[in-house]
């Protein structure tokens, strides 16, 4: 599996148009919201148009977009990062199919995890807790990757550090930890015809 034939890359690339657009063509608008507004997380709250706006006001897509968005090129470049070097290794032992699960799952308990513990009005944005699920299905099959459980526990270990800074929703990552250490789990009970350990 070459790199830019990758799953992660080509979501690396759709996530960072996402930003960029957002960023730099703020007038770009439906319903009234911005980009950012319209795929941002969060419960219900009032927006700037005096329309209720959230997952429980219908918008059922926000639990899915909110990987879309991002704070700021700093918080962009930190997930993105972190994506790339465990996405591709991921994906590589696991397929696109599976791989596409993983992230789903990741990212679906994250949204729920914020849904469920963060106060009704609170936006969350990022691809964070997609991201941790990574980490998840790493501390389950790790050994089958050949990867080294010391990198990864201290990368664990410093985004963990990371996720109790002021405005980071830990939440998130907490949610998409436990998602990815599930999905892993469920896919070792899951026959598969093969694994392919090299890329192609």
């Amino acid at each position: 599996m070459k790199l830019k034939n990758s799953l992660t890359t080509t979501f690396i690339v759709v996530i960072s148009g996402f930003f960029i657009i957002a960023t730099y063509a703020p007038t770009i608008t439906w319903g009234g919201l911005n980009l950012q507004e319209n795929l941002l997380l969060i419960n219900k709250a009032v927006f700037n148009d005096g329309h209720v706006h959230g997952v429980y006001a219908g918008e059922w897509w926000r639990v899915f977009t909110v990987v879309l968005t991002h704070a700021n090129w700093l918080h962009l470049g930190s997930n993105m990062l972190v994506f790339f070097q465990l996405g591709n290794i991921v994906e590589q032992y696991y397929g696109k199919v599976r791989y596409s699960f993983i992230l789903l799952s990741s990212a679906l308990v994250a949204a729920f995890s914020v849904l469920w513990l963060d106060p009704v009005n609170q936006p969350s944005v990022g691809a964070s807790g997609m991201i941790f699920g990574l980490f998840g299905v790493m501390l389950v099959t790790g050994k089958g990757m050949h990867v080294d459980y010391r990198q990864v526990l201290g990368l664990l270990v410093l985004n963990i550090a990371f996720s109790f800074v002021p405005g980071v929703d830990w939440h998130a990552h907490a949610g998409g930890l436990v998602g990815g250490l599930a999905a892993a789990l469920l896919l070792q009970v899951i026959p598969r015809r093969s694994i392919r350990n090299s890329w192609e």
